[in-house]
């Protein structure tokens, strides 16, 4: 009973006496803050709507809706004489450790990778001569040209394809679907581009 007693003292001191309106003000702004953040914005979205000075922040701006799918890239190659590669990622995730949660350079070509995925997604449904013509594609081409040139500099390879590949990372129930796959490309098609 003396702890209740003590619990309820500490309550109403807190919210009685000189400086009270602050300390309500104080406890109602991190109350909101907190609502305001759950990802079920229907229901938690009252808090905000009572807020017409926009004075409670909301920290999802750069997600409002979380994303739930990876993207990953693949690629193989076919050999001058007919033969395919296996499928091989354009892997850039680095393994996770504890100073990540700090200080996280390495994640930016994730990050990249993930913008590719973003800037190609938005023009998927096109012909694949529209996706050709795109920054982002042209990015990616290159950049799997050159590990294709660095993995094999002698002339066998004669061209490859890329596929775009959408998972749910670290979750095993689903499995990963193909977005984009490209036509074959002769290895030398940038080349004669470039010259």
């Amino acid at each position: 009973m003396n702890v209740l007693n003590t619990i309820t003292a500490a309550t109403r001191t807190a919210f009685t006496g000189p400086g009270a309106w602050a300390r309500i003000a104080a406890a109602a702004a991190v109350v909101g803050t907190v609502a305001t953040q759950h990802y079920h914005i229907t229901v938690y979205n009252r808090v905000q709507s009572k807020d017409p000075f926009s004075l409670i922040p909301n920290w999802r701006f750069f997600a409002p809706e979380p994303g739930v799918h990876d993207y990953a890239f693949i690629y193989r190659t076919t050999d001058t004489d007919g033969s395919r590669s296996r499928w091989q990622g354009v892997d850039l995730i680095t393994g996770r450790k504890m100073q990540q949660l700090v200080w996280f350079p390495a994640r930016r070509p994730e990050k990249a990778v993930f913008d590719l995925a973003t800037e190609l997604l938005h023009v998927i449904d096109k012909d694949f001569a529209v996706i050709t013509k795109m920054p982002a594609y042209r990015l990616l081409e290159r950049y799997v040209v050159s590990r294709i040139r660095a993995a094999a500099p002698d002339e066998r390879v004669a061209g490859y394809q890329i596929a775009m590949v959408k998972s749910t990372g670290y979750d095993k129930g689903h499995d990963p679907q193909m977005v984009m796959l490209s036509p074959y490309t002769p290895l030398n098609r940038l080349l004669e581009q470039s010259s």
